[in-house]
Formats: structure tokens, sequence, C-alpha cells
């Protein structure tokens, strides 16, 4: 039978002691965790043993000797080695000793009690202890009582490293009866700035938590669900972006401990998410007020502004002649030019009307950028919209005039072959028509489609208007999809401390030698960086609708019309 101990590569180079760990008789698997050091006390051992056993629910035991021999080896320490044996009553009893700086060591096991003792070939794998108990391939800290042991997965000897944490709170500097050596035997690996951190972070995070439950009472109250502010607060981006920064806030200031690594993960991502976020903020707001930008900004928008205006005004009049030599029913595009220049003449004055005010309006804009870049490039989406809500009016009239077109044009062509729509039944069914109801339909069906042309270029021309805006947009708000939703912590980890993120372990053959146990050294994979953007990847509200490219293509045809923002309540993840 095959006998695998687990032993800690930071316990190479202990001094000669006793192995405490623990033994998995389902798998003939001994994990050792620490050696305690001569001199000791077999009596204070066990009492330390039993307290061990009784805070973490790992059944520890002390499981054979260690022999560190930097000269030659000496018999009485070796009996004195194998006699332990009987006092610790451990079966089968491991005995490993290391001469000088071998790296090649003996391994053998001793069973007294057993009546027909069989010898095991022994496979000796190394594990960093530490990585091991970083990695979280163990089930969860909280189940700990559940004792649910697999013996079919490795799992138990990540869950035995894990739960045994309160062994590794004990240095070789504390005075006590008993001297271990372990991953954390020059110390226990902390930091004093990260301590005061986690003591100065409860009042904050109480005085943080009662601000924001002000502000969300606030913001559920009856006063922003009456029409006016509902449908800005819906519509604006700018305000899905505070809510969704607001409900960030809530999660990482909450009391509750993350009853997981999953939940551990996300309150770092997103606390590093939000850290970063300001911090770009900041940095755009120091380079907005220096060497005046705004002005210079607000003195530009004007002309721009302009120029837009005037290239609308030729492109109408483009398409109130002869468009690509295409004959246009006269009095239709005649009238459709004049109703959408007159609207061009309208936004031009609402534009110059403002210019007065825009420096002003562009100042206070840019402090807000304070609570982060993604809520200034909302912001500057709804700049956007608001700049260009003429072309999104034309877009609306166009597809309107158009859709209603086509829908008549589908109910005359329904009419001549002597069918029509069931409401009732939502189906096509066959009716009879007289004479005066074919002769009106067929003059109305000829008086559609001979306009269609005319009002199909009008709409044509606004549509790719309008996704220009939209595909603008769209790009503003992939970044701030990408800010909100990227797990910057978990990269970081996976860049500085890949073992954190573990995906699995894998073994590596060792130099061997004849006579010598076969040794393995444990490795852990960690996850690829698709495969934690996959995994730890934030959830986002995402403005923009993500349709298929057949769905887009049947809506423009039919005339529906696309809208910039996503109906309320949807969310994509």
């Amino acid at each position: 039978m095959v006998l695998k101990v687990f032993f800690p590569s930071c316990c190479s180079s202990a001094d000669s002691g006793i192995l405490i760990g623990r033994w998995i008789s389902e798998q003939n698997s001994a994990v050792i965790l620490a050696v305690v050091h001569f001199p000791f006390i077999p009596v204070q051992v066990k009492q330390y043993l039993g307290e061990v056993q009784r805070m973490t629910k790992v059944s520890v035991s002390v499981l054979g000797s260690w022999s560190n021999s930097k000269q030659e080896k000496e018999e009485s320490l070796s009996e004195f080695l194998e006699d332990l044996g009987t006092i610790f009553c451990q079966e089968p009893w491991i005995q490993i000793s290391k001469e000088g700086d071998s790296k090649f060591w003996s391994c053998s096991t001793l069973q007294k009690h057993s009546k027909n003792p069989q010898e095991e070939e022994i496979i000796l794998v190394y594990y960093d202890q530490r990585k091991v108990m970083l990695s979280h391939l163990h089930p969860p800290l909280d189940t700990a009582g559940q004792r649910a042991e697999d013996a079919s997965k490795l799992s138990a000897i990540f869950d035995t490293v894990a739960r045994s944490q309160v062994l590794f709170m004990t240095d070789r500097y504390d005075e006590g009866p008993i001297k271990l050596t372990h991953w954390q035997s020059d110390g226990v690996e902390a930091s004093i700035i990260v301590e005061l951190m986690k003591q100065a972070s409860v009042p904050a995070c109480m005085l943080l938590t009662f601000l924001l439950s002000l502000l969300s009472g606030i913001c559920r109250s009856r006063v922003l669900k009456f029409w006016p502010l509902s449908f800005l607060w819906s519509k604006l981006s700018t305000c899905e972006q505070l809510g969704h920064r607001l409900q960030h806030l809530q999660v990482v200031s909450s009391n509750k401990k993350a009853q997981n690594q999953n939940q551990l993960m996300r309150k770092a991502n997103i606390f590093v998410s939000l850290l970063i976020d300001v911090a770009l903020g900041i940095l755009l707001m120091s380079w907005l007020y220096r060497k005046n930008r705004i002005g210079h900004l607000a003195d530009t928008l004007i002309p721009v502004a302009d120029h837009v205006a005037e290239e609308l005004q030729d492109l109408l009049q483009w398409l109130m002649g002869a468009p690509a030599g295409l004959k246009m029913n006269r009095a239709l595009d005649q009238v459709l030019g004049r109703f959408f220049l007159y609207h061009i003449h309208l936004w031009i004055s609402y534009i110059h009307l403002l210019s007065p005010f825009i420096e002003m309006i562009l100042w206070y804009v840019g402090l807000s950028a304070c609570l982060g870049l993604t809520v200034a490039l909302c912001i500057l989406s709804d700049i956007i919209a608001l700049l260009t809500f003429h072309i999104y009016c034309f877009y609306v009239y166009g597809a309107r005039l158009y859709c209603l077109k086509i829908y008549g044009l589908s109910s005359l062509w329904r009419l001549f072959r002597g069918k029509k729509w069931n409401v009732l039944r939502q189906r096509v069914d066959s009716c009879s028509y007289d004479l005066d109801q074919l002769f009106i339909g067929t003059l109305l069906f000829t008086i559609l489609l001979f306009l269609l042309p005319t009002t199909a270029l009008y709409y044509l021309v606004f549509t790719l208007l309008r996704l220009l805006v939209v595909i603008v947009q769209g790009l503003i708000h992939l970044l701030v999809d990408l800010i909100d939703s990227l797990p910057l912590y978990s990269l970081i980890l996976r860049l500085c401390r890949s073992y954190r993120l573990a995906a699995g372990v894998k073994f590596r053959v060792l130099e061997q030698q004849d006579g010598k146990p076969l040794r393995l050294l444990m490795q852990i994979n960690p996850l690829s960086y698709g495969g934690v953007v996959q995994t730890y990847r934030l959830p986002t509200y995402s403005c923009y609708p993500r349709d298929s490219w057949a769905s887009l293509c049947k809506k423009l045809f039919l005339g529906e019309l696309i809208y910039p923002w996503k109906h309320k309540g949807e969310k994509q993840n």
C-alpha cells in the first residue's frame, strides 16, 4: 500500500523534533503541519494539541519524528526518536531523517502494535504551506464544523492546512514550553499599517453607512417618483451611474463580514474600482482647471455647434433638390425640408441663448469629476445627447412618418388579397370587401407607394446621423462599463500573488535516488487572466441595449425607434 506524506517545505531546515499534523486514514495520507523542537514535555505537547483540536475541530496529533543531523547520525538520538512512538501511540509512526545538506531523505514507518507489519511504499510530497493556506482551494471556513471529508479529493489536504490557522499563530519568539517551526515561525505575517487601517475603518464605515442610508432614503422618496424627475432619473446616464456607485458604496461600507471568498473578492474589486475611478477623476479635474482649459473649451463649443448646424442646412438643401439624381415628390420634399430647417433655426437660437452661461456650466460640470471618471464620462454623454437633440428629433419624425407608411402599405396590401388583421385573435383572416372599399384602398396604396421614396430617403439620412451619435455615446459607455466591471483587484492579485487565485494543483517529479522514497513537488496552478475576468467580473447597468444584428436591421426596416437607453428595471451582467 502507498503511504503519502505531505511535508511543508518550510520545515526542511528545522531542528530535530516531532512531527505534528493530521492522519487521513481514508487516503492513507499524513499531512505534516509543524515540527516541535527539543526539549519538550510530552504531557504539555498533548495538552497543547488538545487545545488546538478544540479550537480548529481538526484531529491534530503527533505523527512521527524528524531528525535533522548536520553531522554524522547519532545512534542515541535515533533510538530516542523511536521510543517516542510508544509515548504518543501513533500507528504508523513516521520517521523522517535528513543527513547534512543532502536533498535525499530517509523515510520509514514503524508499526509496533501491528501483528503483520507490511512494508509500505512511501511518497514524499513537498508543499508550500503559505501558498496552500492562502490559495482558497479548500472548502469555506464557515463550514468547518460540518466535517465533510471526501477521501477522493485533494481538498482534504487544503482543508486541514486552512483550518489549522490557530497552530500557525505561535512563533519562535513566544515564551512558552513548546517551540514550533512552520511557515510563520519567524513572526506572524501582518502589517502594522493594515492593522491600524482596520481599526480606523470601523467608525469610518459606520459614519459612511449612516450617510448613505440618508442619501438612499432621499433617492427612494416620493418626490423623485413624480413624472418629470422620474423620467429624467431613468433617462440620464449620469443619474444611473450615481445610483450604481451608491450601491457600490453601500456594499463596501457594510458592516457584514464576507461569508466566502467570492464575496470578499467582490468587495475588494468594488473598493479598488472606486479608488481608481476617483483618482482618475481628480486627475481629469486638475487637468481641466489648469491653464484655463475650461474657458478654451467653452469658446470652442459655440463655433463647433454653428458648423454642425451649417452642415445640416447644406444637407437639407441637397435633399430638397435632386439628391444623387433621384426624382423626389417635390411638394412633400419642400414641406419636409422647410420643417427640418425651421428646427435647425430653433436649435441655433437655443445654443446662442445659452452661450453666456456655457463656461459657468462647464466649470461646475468639471467639479463633478471628483466623484469619479465614470461620472464625468456619463455627464459628457448626456451633454452630447442635449447638443444633438435636434438630430434625435429629426430621426423620430422621419421614423414615425416612415413607419406609418410601411404599416399603411402592408395593411392595404392585405386588402388587395382579401385579407385583414384580426386584432382579437392576433392573426390574418379572410375578408370580403365591396367595390368602394377596394377603390379607396387602391388610391391610398398608390399615394403612399409614390410618397415612400421621399420619406425613406429622409428617414435613411437621419437614421445614419442618429446612429453616428449613438456610436459615440456607446463608446463612452463602453469605457464606463469597462471601469465599472473590470475586477482590478483580482487582476493585480493574479499578477503579484497568483497562488491566491488558484484553479488546481499539479505535481512535479523531483530527482530520485535508489532506496529513497519517491519525491514530488506540489505546485498550484493559477487562474488565467481571462478566467479571472470571467469569474470576478462586476455587474454593470449598461445603458445601451445589446440587440443582435438581425433585430437591429428589422427595427431599421420597420422604422421602429432605437433608444440610447435601457428600459427601467433591466440590468446587464
